[in-house]
């Protein structure tokens, strides 16, 4: 089941990255327009490379969210073209460390590509799983990610290795789909696909129970806007005590 999720999750978006074009079929993240764009102010997207706005395919805008701050060190998992990364350079400053993770070799590329054109400093693009974070235990203050923790086939280890990463006080703030918590997973299913990030989300209460579970407080689960019939892109904070 996990490679299965995986290998589509990673021909969809290998695509996309070789396309440079956004919300790929106009299924990603129920908008039907170029992510960048809709989710990103006119000042952050000046900020980043064309290619790297493009290519966002998010249902949010974790860096609002996470408020970041000069000299953390930061994790965005499924970090994609890189928008994400590039702007938490950005706000972290020299003194801080963004580490991007994506398991597609052609979202890595692009990235890489699109950091070196944003001319910022510290910056590691990592391939790998984000059930599987090659990073030590207690290594960032920050984990962010931008409506991809609904397409991980298995997400109590996505939550369980967050919470290992992050040092005493870290936080979680990240942006995904959440479903409200009267719909199925079947339901979830008719309403989209997977790698489009409605049939793989997880409910509100869910969400809530993963943060907690993995010993995370203050869990915050906030819907923005909808993406389909009953279910939401939504803000997600959490704290390591």
């Amino acid at each position: 089941m996990i490679e299965d999720v995986r290998d589509r999750v990673r021909q969809h978006y290998a695509e996309a990255a070789r396309n440079a074009s956004g919300c790929c079929d106009g299924d990603c993240c129920g908008v039907d327009e170029t992510a960048g764009s809709a989710i990103y102010g006119i000042a952050e997207l000046r900020e980043v490379p064309d290619a790297a706005a493009l290519a966002s395919l998010g249902c949010g805008n974790p860096i609002a969210v996470a408020e970041l701050r000069e000299g953390e060190t930061v994790l965005d998992l499924g970090s994609g073209g890189g928008i994400d990364v590039i702007l938490s350079a950005k706000r972290v400053g020299p003194t801080g460390a963004v580490y991007g993770l994506d398991m597609t070799d052609d979202m890595l590329a692009l990235a890489r590509r699109n950091a070196e054109d944003a001319g910022v400093g510290d910056v590691t693009f990592l391939k790998g799983y984000i059930e599987e974070i090659p990073l030590p235990d207690e290594s960032v203050d920050v984990v962010i990610s931008n409506c991809v923790i609904n397409l991980s086939a298995d997400k109590s280890l996505v939550f369980a290795e967050i919470a290992r990463v992050l040092r005493p006080g870290g936080r979680v703030g990240v942006t995904d789909i959440v479903a409200e918590d009267h719909l199925t997973p079947q339901e979830r299913e008719e309403r989209g696909s997977y790698v489009g990030c409605i049939a793989g989300a997880l409910s509100f209460s869910e969400f809530r129970s993963h943060l907690e579970g993995v010993g995370l407080v203050d869990p915050e689960v906030v819907p923005t806007h909808g993406v389909a019939d009953g279910m939401h892109s939504a803000i997600v904070r959490a704290r390591k005590p």
